[in-house]
């Protein structure tokens, strides 16, 4: 599965239609930007390298500002839902991939919104989105009867290839996968990958037939086992 692909190649050749329409227009108008920049003030060539450090730091220190609000609030989040839910609590990356599927596994009715990082709940329910900070809200809720298989898979971010936890949902008569980034919640962390990764696959694929015993459904088919990748063994292979 790589559903991050078409919309990759999509992009591309936005960037490229956007860089070509910019080139013609600044070629263009290149007479009328050589009166406007004549009529500009003059700056001191002195001054300019302190002008744009200062930007720069500016921009870094309102971005270093956003990035522990974030964090705050995730954790926040997060220490409301312990106190107040049962069941296994991991944290989401949210993927515009994600959100689309979510809107056609909810029909449509509403749109789905989540946060940049959000937190899951597994339970024996099922799977439970949640926005917010210290006053959670359940974005969406995914009954195990409605699973139909727990699997680990792989997509595309940006330049990256990143793991993902694949829920196959059937709802409604349409079968719709749900690919998740998982993370560890810290500040300045991405995806969780190796071995704490392939843990919340097997709990998840765990609580899942558990789930569909209890109610005498029939479990899924047993599929290749997940491995179990030791701290010592994924820090071989990254070497």
């Amino acid at each position: 599965m790589n559903p991050a692909a078409p919309h990759r190649a999509g992009l591309t050749v936005l960037v490229g239609l956007t860089a070509g329409v910019v080139i013609t227009t600044l070629v263009a108008a290149s007479p009328v930007l050589e009166q406007l920049v004549e009529r500009l003030p003059s700056i001191p060539s002195g001054r300019i390298g302190v002008v744009f450090a200062g930007a720069s730091l500016l921009a870094f220190a309102a971005w270093g500002v956003v990035q522990l609000v974030r964090a705050r609030r995730t954790r926040v989040g997060r220490v409301a839902l312990e106190a107040t839910v049962r069941g296994e609590l991991s944290c989401g990356i949210r993927s515009s991939v994600l959100v689309q599927r979510l809107d056609e596994l909810d029909g449509g009715s509403t749109e789905v919104r989540l946060n940049a990082r959000y937190s899951i709940v597994a339970d024996e329910l099922g799977i439970a989105f949640w926005n917010g900070g210290s006053r959670p809200r359940r974005t969406v809720q995914v009954a195990w009867r409605e699973v139909r298989s727990v699997r680990a898979d792989s997509m595309v971010v940006g330049g990256s290839v990143v793991p993902v936890l694949v829920l196959r949902v059937r709802r409604g008569g349409a079968s719709i996968e749900l690919p998740i980034i998982l993370s560890d919640g810290r500040p300045g962390r991405f995806a969780l990958s190796d071995a704490p990764f392939f843990a919340v696959v097997r709990s998840w694929k765990a609580k899942h037939r558990a789930a569909l015993a209890a109610e005498g459904l029939e479990p899924p088919p047993l599929t290749a086992p997940i491995p179990v990748i030791r701290g010592w063994a994924a820090a071989g292979a990254r070497g």
